[in-house]
């Protein structure tokens, strides 16, 4: 399998190639060269298949040639070490689980499993991996990497812009993990970040990697877990999933599974306020905008990175898009109301951007009374909590995990939103 650049400006690479550099010499995005459906057999196989498995299974697909099974497994072992669990929520309608790893946010599973990638293809020479975030991205990868040889972590994020828990797991680990407060928005630190990655001199002293879903290392993990939804391969029509979405790199990964065999009817891109993507699903124009804050800041984006794989996958054609994604928004008050309204009801407790999936899901389930359907949640709500206690008028209990971030003191560096700042950070 080679993978190539969303702009087609670059050769054709193998997967080692590809993981180290992050972006394509054209700026584009690396990509399957083409998507080869699983066999039968393996579809079978993933359907009674634990994430390990299903990861070794689809891994090994993704990966022929690069890494065999008998070194990939041991790698997904270590990194998948915690549950993924599919709940059923009502009786047309499940949640899936992705926030019970170390972090409790679903970016650990492809944090995790790229610092092992990175790890397995290293030849020992000093690693810098940069990486913007607008909040679980940064302490997964800075959880992941922490105490890795020979690496060091530079996590940029929007000063005050983050929550308590998220900044605590960040900028509390020290060691060879350096937590950057940007005077700025979350798109500030991507900004930088592409700045960095498109600088050749830079690149020449300082070898660099970014770890946000950009990067395959931490794209194609997330693919993974999505084949835990083939257990309910026996939904009339396929199933619809919602995907709350930011960067859009979870739903990228989900269009990817689609186009390995999962029976997926349609995504819902559910999105805050930031609804760059589902307002081009509508109206067919893209137009990134200056981002706005909101309850669910992990998806506070306005110029998502990874819609130009979305593109890619269909060669720019909407309306092919739009047989397989539909767009939904939605406000703050109303994300609020739906996480007092559901903890009444029936008693599940939702985070905001778990809550901005369900109303996806909600409405697309309404429009089809057939249809069957799987919302992602993506985060513990206990790293929320600013928002969930006054939403239900409860205490949210913090797992230990997250309680012990919040009691370690914290270190961060205050960078103002420029470039040559970044560069001298870099280079020390």
């Amino acid at each position: 399998m080679k993978w190539v650049s969303t702009r087609r400006g670059s050769p054709a690479v193998p997967f080692i190639d590809a993981l180290f550099a992050g972006t394509a010499p054209d700026g584009g995005l690396y990509f399957p060269e083409r998507f080869e459906p699983l066999p039968p057999a393996s579809l079978d196989a993933i359907r009674s298949a634990d994430i390990v498995g299903i990861a070794t299974i689809v891994g090994e697909h993704l990966l022929r040639g690069e890494i065999s099974a008998a070194d990939l497994r041991p790698l997904v072992e270590g990194a998948l070490d915690f549950p993924i669990p599919l709940v059923q929520v009502t009786d047309r309608a499940w949640v899936l689980e992705l926030f019970h790893g170390p972090t409790r946010a679903f970016k650990d599973v492809g944090a995790r499993v790229q610092a092992r990638l990175l790890h397995h293809f290293t030849d020992g020479t000093p690693l810098t991996i940069l990486v913007a975030t607008s909040g679980d991205t940064g302490s997964a990868v800075a959880q992941a990497f922490h105490g890795v040889p020979d690496t060091r972590v530079v996590v940029l994020y929007p000063e005050g812009q983050v929550t308590d828990v998220q900044e605590a797991q960040m900028a509390s680990l020290g060691d060879n993990i350096t937590a950057v407060a940007v005077d700025g928005t979350f798109d500030d630190c991507q900004r930088l970040v592409k700045q960095a990655f498109a600088d050749d001199d830079l690149r020449k002293h300082v070898w660099l990697t970014p770890a946000n879903s950009i990067n395959l290392g931490r794209l194609l993990p997330q693919v993974f877990y999505y084949f835990i939804l083939a257990r309910l391969a026996s939904a009339k029509n396929g199933l619809i999933v919602s995907v709350p979405s930011g960067n859009f790199g979870n739903l990228t990964a989900g269009l990817v599974a689609k186009r390995l065999g999962l029976p997926v009817g349609r995504f819902v891109a559910a999105t805050n306020v930031n609804d760059v993507v589902p307002a081009y699903l509508r109206s067919g124009v893209y137009e990134p905008r200056p981002s706005v804050r909101t309850v669910a800041n992990a998806m506070d984006v306005g110029a998502p990175s990874n819609f130009e794989r979305m593109r890619a996958l269909y060669d720019d054609d909407i309306d092919r898009m739009r047989q397989d994604v539909m767009g939904t928004a939605f406000t703050d008050a109303r994300v609020v109301e739906e996480i007092a309204r559901m903890y009444k009801e029936r008693g599940y407790l939702l985070d905001p951007h778990g809550a901005i999936a369900w109303l996806g899901l909600e409405e697309a389930l309404a429009a089809d009374k057939d249809a069957t359907g799987v919302f992602l949640a993506t985060a513990h709500p206990a790293k929320f909590r600013e928002v969930v206690e006054p939403a239900i008028g409860e205490t949210v209990a913090l797992p230990p995990a997250l309680a012990e971030a919040l009691a370690r003191p914290r270190h961060s560096i205050q960078l103002p939103a420029s470039y040559p700042a970044l560069v001298a950070l870099v280079r020390r």
